[in-house]
């Protein structure tokens, strides 16, 4: 359980910056402020996959909550409005805790009401119940919940317009309101004892974080009704906000299943300890549907699934874990939109054409399979459903495929166009891409060989002697040549990037991955330079920087509009993700020894005590590359989570596969 008290509570900007989520298992969520205020366009009670996991929808925004007592009126809710904050229920905010889901605890005076919050999986449903707990020196007692919708795309906002429907059907226990065409009905099965026709609009909300991305903040809300309880009478008050109708009556329910299906997912932790716990209840956030296979939400509020993401936090979310059909599943779905050797990036939020425009994601997808089999064993089924499309995968980059993504003769593997962003560090601003990387970046030639030497164990596992013998070839001249290429002598690291001009010396993560990935190009002595350096000039308490502080091109500060943004976003900017192949890269070069394992447990507690800030239970996307490195993009990154779980558990307490790799 975590626990926010009264002095957080009590601090407007203490319980702003600390948010909760909630997610549905198909791409939906609920999420806000400790406080109750909406602080993003991202922040609601409802936010609706419609095309699941994407076509998100926030429906209905919030809820204002009035509680009556014996006539007298307190707000609960908090709102931000310009030069206001009205009203500022946060006063009557005793403690927030998710036990294991929001729940916040109101002090009235003398009465006590706890408000619980969780969605239904596998649905568009948010159940929200206030409790009585306490009720002294008040003989009447009674709560207004007054909805405020927003029924949008969740990157943008409302305003008011006359073009909406105010109608609202009603009939026992149920009101739905359709104010759009083309949008879900949403549905307020509720226990009221009463509901009013309102049909107000609520104006000018502002989203603070929204201001601070130099993005559009302001937002009007539409009221349809007001729903009354007697908590005299009943002692509690239910909503089932939802795409479908329910019954109030089936909350409880619906509560028991979902505090059953967490203490499920908790005993999948792979160690008994409450950090690795935590980390394996965050893990299943990011496990969604995609129709009847699975995929990895990259992050919340604003990612859909990513096939460089998915494929950098499958290991780490669903093999430790014990969600090996999972596993299965996500590679199986990529596998089948595999195109001409490439491996989709996105599937974008509307549905659309996938887009295949990166050089590591499938890549990567070879490093997730030999994670697979190394957890699994089940060599079955690779050859069945994926040695084929790996092979071809091969094949495609010899001989060359999209965006000049071609094996040279010397065996690297080279890529890129102009304007084109093809790694991870893709950012780019209009036509300006902030990190051109085209060529040989080093950490797409520590994966090609990776991937050649796991497709030479594979062959040779099924017997495909040819094949292992001509990967063995591939990989030996893909090593012979990284060495000569790709090495600093000067400098004692390796370059970032190698073309026809002056090879690229910047200080950057990305050669990590030549010493963390399981086949490795480095002897031992060069392999523990790079860590050193990288550790010299790039650590922090929060994971690595994109960039060393030394460089004149580097960001210290995640701020601004998008173009500041962007222009920082892997311009120094630190990413918690990183610390994952950091961590295995030390234990690595230091012989797995004692001490090194206890080194790497004490860089992780920042991290343990981020679970308490930001996104609480989980890791942020980034965070500032300057102290006191403030938290900054997503509250809550897929791989942060999968890369910290992973380590922890394989690296600081040993817990290995042996079956394979």
């Amino acid at each position: 359980m975590m626990r926010c008290g009264i002095e957080i509570c009590a601090s407007l900007d203490a319980s702003s910056r600390r948010e909760w989520l909630e997610t549905n298992g198909i791409g939906g969520f609920a999420s806000g402020s400790v406080n109750g205020s909406n602080t993003r366009r991202y922040h609601g009670l409802l936010v609706a996959a419609t095309k699941p996991p994407v076509g998100r929808f926030v429906l209905l925004s919030k809820l204002e909550e009035t509680l009556i007592c014996d006539g007298r009126t307190f707000e609960l809710g908090t709102n931000r409005y310009p030069g206001v904050i009205h009203p500022q229920g946060f006063r009557y905010l005793k403690q927030f805790r998710l036990d294991p889901f929001p729940v916040f605890t109101f002090q009235v005076e003398e009465v006590e009401i706890e408000k619980r919050v969780f969605m239904v999986q596998g649905e568009n449903t948010t159940v929200l119940e206030y409790d009585i707990s306490e009720i002294r020196g008040a003989s009447d007692v009674q709560l207004e919940l007054r909805p405020l919708i927003a029924f949008r795309d969740y990157h943008s906002l409302t305003h008011e317009n006359s073009s909406i429907n105010q109608a609202m059907k009603e009939r026992p226990g149920l009101v739905s309101v359709s104010p759009y065409v083309g949008l879900p009905e949403l549905y307020l099965a509720n226990d009221a004892i009463n509901v009013e026709a309102t049909g107000h609009w609520y104006r000018r909300f502002e989203y603070q974080a929204e201001r601070e991305r130099g993005l559009d903040f302001i937002e009007d809300l539409f009221n349809p009704c007001v729903l009354r309880f007697s908590l005299n009478a009943q002692s509690q008050a239910t909503v089932i906000a939802s795409t479908e109708p329910h019954s109030a009556d089936a909350a409880q329910q619906y509560r028991h299943a979902e505090i059953s299906r967490r203490t499920t997912n908790a005993q999948r932790s792979p160690l008994e300890n409450d950090y690795v716990k935590s980390l394996t209840s965050a893990a299943e956030h990011y496990i969604v549907s995609r129709g009847d296979q699975t995929t990895v939400i990259a992050g919340y509020h604003w990612f859909s699934d990513w096939g460089r993401d998915t494929m950098i936090s499958l290991p780490g979310l669903t093999l430790p874990t014990g969600r090996h059909d999972a596993a299965r599943s996500i590679l199986r779905a990529f596998a089948q939109h595999v195109d001409r050797g490439m491996l989709p990036n996105r599937f974008p939020d509307a549905g659309e054409t996938l887009e295949y425009n990166t050089v590591d994601a499938t890549l990567w997808f070879f490093e997730a399979v030999r994670a697979f089999l190394a957890y699994t064993g089940d060599l079955e089924f690779v050859e069945k459903h994926l040695y084929d499309i790996l092979s071809d995968i091969i094949a495609w980059h010899v001989r060359g495929t999209r965006f000049g993504i071609r094996l040279d003769p010397t065996g690297l593997l080279s890529s890129g166009e102009p304007g084109v962003q093809l790694t991870w560090m893709d950012a780019k601003v209009g036509d300006w891409v902030v990190t051109p990387r085209q060529g040989k970046p080093v950490e797409i030639q520590a994966l090609w060989y990776n991937a050649v030497r796991i497709m030479e164990d594979i062959a040779a596992r099924l017997c495909d002697e040819s094949a292992r013998k001509r990967y063995n070839s591939m990989a030996m001249l893909t090593k012979s040549s990284f060495n000569r290429q790709m090495w600093n002598e000067k400098g004692g690291y390796l370059f970032d990037v190698v073309n026809e001009g002056p090879p690229d010396s910047s200080i950057r993560p990305n050669q990590i991955f030549a010493v963390s990935l399981p086949h490795s190009m480095l002897t031992l002595e060069r392999a523990t330079q790079v860590v050193s350096l990288v550790q010299q000039h790039l650590l922090t308490p929060y994971g690595l920087r994109t960039l060393a502080p030394s460089d004149p091109q580097y960001r210290g500060r995640y701020t601004g509009d998008v173009a500041s943004r962007d222009g920082a976003y892997h311009q120094g900017t630190v990413w918690p993700w990183l610390i994952g192949p950091f961590i295995t890269a030390y234990v690595k070069v230091n012989g797995g020894s004692e001490s090194a394992r206890r080194q790497a447990k004490l860089w992780l507690v920042p991290l343990k005590d981020h679970l308490e800030d930001a996104g609480l239970g989980h890791i942020s996307e980034i965070f500032d590359g300057d102290a006191p490195h403030r938290p900054v993009g997503c509250i809550a990154q897929a791989w942060s989570v999968a890369e910290v779980l992973r380590a922890t558990v394989e690296d600081i307490y040993g817990i290995r596969p042996h079956l394979y790799g």
